[in-house]
């Protein structure tokens, strides 16, 4: 988030859409009905260098809250999970061509798939969001 941006300030027409914290370490962008997924960065920190990755493919469904996904460094592993409902456009591959991208750049590089939204029941909202990582 960009520090001018005050979590729970309005948005102004223009203005890009903001990350939707989840509480288990991801995020999505939801843009005219399409979310790009990724993992907050005190997630991608803890996990170190990220190992492999195993994506959902193209129109794969995804329902909020359900594995759809793993990730693996050298000293830990996890289930990928999104907290929206909906349906995977196109596969996405450059994470998982190139998995260290999700630790060193977990909004850029390292964003992990997009969703075709139905609905984001499981995101909380950035005014309600308390960073769940210790420390931060």
């Amino acid at each position: 988030m960009s520090p001018a941006v005050r979590p729970g300030a309005a948005r102004l027409p223009g203005d890009p859409p903001r990350p939707r914290p989840t509480a288990d370490h991801e995020w999505l962008v939801v843009d005219e009905g399409e979310a790009t997924v990724g993992i907050c960065a005190c997630a991608a920190e803890a996990f170190g260098e990220v190992v492999h990755l195993r994506l959902p493919g193209a129109d794969a469904g995804a329902e909020a809250g359900e594995a759809c996904g793993e990730i693996t460094s050298a000293t830990a592993a996890g289930v990928l999970r999104t907290a929206a409902t909906g349906e995977v456009p196109q596969a996405g591959t450059a994470p998982a061509d190139r998995p260290g991208a999700v630790t060193t750049g977990p909004r850029t590089a390292g964003r992990l798939f997009r969703l075709r939204v139905e609905n984001t029941a499981g995101a909380l909202s950035a005014a309600h969001h308390r960073p769940p990582c210790p420390g931060r």
